[in-house]
């Protein structure tokens, strides 16, 4: 459904990714795991069209969207729930969640949209009217991941979804992320620095090192990798 040919992206002199290529399958949660400024959000900011590459292509069903305006990605199909959540914190919940169907025409479509948003996090619905930077930091991630499904995507995005969280808050949103996985059939791309979760709920993955890839595989075979276990599993 995805697949990045060669990427290479900078930040002016500096080389932020170079030339990584990967591939994520329709219906699947491929996971990106890796340390700080190893390249983890530069690759999904790519992805989206906020960042262009200085080389390479980013095909979406065979297209290359490469350099696209962002407005043109979200209508394909693909959304994305940015690092630190970036909910508009001076609106309403309701509010936020009507930003992210902004696309959308029918009327009809968004009041579905808004029901499924409400029945995957009941909580949204509860606070509709509350301000939404007086909610919690979990609460601020469902409604970063409800305003991201109201685009009615086909692929979802998520960098950094446990950050911040209580472990318990975490637990809830990573089975929110299965769940919408295989009830709404929406593939995903993760990217989370808790590696152990991240390859516990993903079919596959990919380790980046300071913006290149350096071990790939499904999920169970990278738990089991040595490299892996004493990089990123406390093995």
């Amino acid at each position: 459904m995805l697949e990045l040919r060669n990427l290479t992206v900078s930040y002016g002199a500096i080389t932020a990714l170079h030339g990584i290529s990967l591939s994520v399958p329709p219906g699947s949660i491929v996971t990106l795991i890796g340390a700080n400024g190893a390249g983890k959000t530069t690759t999904l900011k790519t992805i989206s069209g906020l960042l262009k590459p200085r080389s390479g292509e980013v095909l979406y069903d065979g297209k290359n969207i490469a350099g696209l305006p962002p407005h043109q990605i979200v209508k394909l199909g693909l959304s994305h729930v940015p690092e630190g959540r970036m909910i508009f914190a001076n609106l309403t919940v309701m509010e936020n969640l009507q930003m992210g169907a902004y696309l959308q025409t029918d009327r009809q479509v968004v009041r579905r949209e808004l029901e499924h948003v409400f029945a995957l996090f009941p909580r949204l619905q509860e606070r509709e009217q509350q301000i939404a930077g007086t909610l919690s930091g979990g609460e601020q991630q469902m409604l970063a991941i409800g305003r991201s499904l109201m685009s009615r995507p086909k692929f979802l995005m998520l960098d950094e979804p446990s950050l911040g969280l209580a472990p318990l808050l975490v637990k809830t949103i990573f089975a929110k992320i299965v769940e919408i996985n295989r009830q709404q059939g929406i593939t995903i791309l993760l990217v989370e620095q808790n590696a152990n979760l991240a390859l516990e709920v993903s079919h596959s993955g990919y380790v980046l090192e300071t913006g290149k890839i350096t071990v790939q595989g499904d999920s169970a075979a990278l738990r089991q990798n040595p490299q892996v276990k004493s990089a990123y599993l406390g093995g």
